[in-house]
């Protein structure tokens, strides 16, 4: 029986379509965003939950070119120290587009803001909450700019304190991601690390288990 609470079935399956769709885009078309569907994008990662209503959310738009120059650097310098640490995997992570910083119509980078140690609700074993609840908006962003049409990357590829100096951020917060949105010729039709066969996908009974931490043979 249909519980009261329910959506209907066509609400339902574009939930699940969108989750299913969302795609870690790197490739973008060079049309521009209007400002009214970015602001919907954005106003759906501040919609998100957060622990003790805290909002550790901070959302810095990047529009001066030379500032998007500077962050591109940053992710590149990292990204050859990454290929370093990756040993024989190296030449084929270089292989890879990981970022699309200077392709994307728009750059946001999503950060943590500094005084969160005066947040004690949810956070006095949990410190990290403030990160899950940032995750969740930026989920919110990604699924909200998949149903809009829109592409977006998470890039991680930096150094944290190279990009606070970069972007004059206090101590004590914290860039946690830059994301890059645009609108593109298609969606990749599965994770673009799977069709560039750098890692397969786990499927969900490997990674649920019931009363007990799992014991999984090798």
């Amino acid at each position: 029986m249909k519980d009261k609470h329910s959506y209907s079935e066509n609400e339902k399956q574009a939930i699940y379509k969108v989750m299913a769709e969302r795609r870690d885009v790197r490739h973008f078309n060079n049309k521009s965003i209007d400002k009214a569907l970015m602001a919907r994008v954005l106003r759906a990662g501040h919609m998100a939950p957060s622990v003790g209503l805290m909002q550790p959310w901070r959302f810095i738009r990047i529009s001066d070119t030379a500032l998007r120059k500077n962050i591109a650097g940053i992710v590149e310098k990292e990204r050859q120290l990454t290929a370093e640490a990756l040993g024989e995997r190296k030449s084929e992570f270089l292989s890879l587009k990981v970022e699309g910083i200077l392709q994307c119509a728009e750059l946001i980078v999503a950060a943590l803001p500094n005084k969160r140690e005066q947040h004690i609700f949810g956070r006095r074993t949990l410190p990290d909450m403030d990160l899950a609840s940032l995750s969740c908006a930026i989920q919110n962003i990604w699924l909200a700019s998949r149903a809009e049409g829109i592409g977006m990357g998470w890039v991680s590829l930096f150094n944290p304190d190279e990009l606070m100096e970069l972007l004059h951020m206090p101590s004590g917060s914290l860039p946690i991601a830059i994301l890059c949105f645009g609108h593109v010729d298609s969606f990749y039709e599965k994770p673009m690390l799977v069709m560039e066969k750098w890692a397969e996908e786990l499927p969900l009974e490997n990674m649920l288990s019931e009363n007990t931490w799992p014991e999984y043979s090798e």
